[in-house]
């Protein structure tokens, strides 16, 4: 009689765990991250608060003048944090693009002072001062992009905005350079520091359309990429 039940309960045993798995699974966060200072989590755009990472299509200096992708280095560094345990991110403000601004803890450390600490990230004093102290440290150690020679990624965003208007792109109006493309992924709008901002075209007679900010696509019913 014993032998005769053992499968039974081996099957059992076994849906069981099954069961458990998908549980785990379906309660498990999905976590993608965008760039070094932006993540989606359960389909939710976080921006990380008081801080300014490279964009993805920046490139740096190292200390012996090599060019590098400070951008992407961000981005891989923040996805290295980010899976180091439970994430959570508190904050309930929204930024201008509906993003929501938090800080975030990766198995309890804070991810947003790390990225700063380690030469990921600016402190973005322009709306936060809480991570002056960890950039200063950075730059004392010549951490990540303080080793070498690096532009505030807000300097870089100015810059493109300049020399994009300035090269009237693809006949963009004066100062409205931002793409506003339509594809399967559905309305993408393109700001001169994407990284596929230079091979995207704009077809009006499809509905593609020229922007003068963001704020103006967003509102247009564009998003992001990413």
């Amino acid at each position: 009689m014993i032998q005769r039940f053992k499968p039974l309960r081996a099957a059992v045993l076994l849906g069981l765990a099954e069961i458990a798995f998908l549980a785990m699974a379906q309660a498990a966060p999905s976590l993608r991250v965008v760039d070094g200072d932006t993540l989606v989590l359960d389909g939710e755009t976080i921006r990380l608060n008081g801080i300014d990472a490279p964009e993805i299509a920046q490139t740096c200096r190292s200390a012996r003048g090599r060019e590098t992708r400070c951008g992407k280095d961000a981005k891989a560094a923040l996805e290295k944090l980010a899976a180091a345990g439970p994430l959570e991110c508190k904050g309930t403000e929204l930024d201008g693009y509906g993003r929501r601004l938090a800080t975030c803890y990766a198995n309890g450390r804070d991810i947003n002072a790390q990225m700063v600490r380690l030469g990921h990230a600016f402190a973005f004093r322009k709306y936060s001062l809480a991570y002056v102290k960890e950039e200063e440290l950075a730059r004392k150690d010549h951490a990540g992009v303080f080793a070498g020679t690096v532009q505030a990624p807000w300097e870089f965003r100015a810059r493109k905005w300049q020399v994009a208007s300035q090269a009237n792109n693809q006949a963009a109006p004066r100062d409205c350079p931002i793409k506003g493309n339509i594809s399967s992924n559905g309305k993408i709008y393109h700001t001169p520091w994407s990284p596929s901002y230079g091979r995207t075209r704009i077809d009006p007679s499809r509905g593609e359309r020229w922007f003068c900010s963001e704020d103006e696509a967003i509102a247009a019913g564009w998003r992001a990429p990413g």
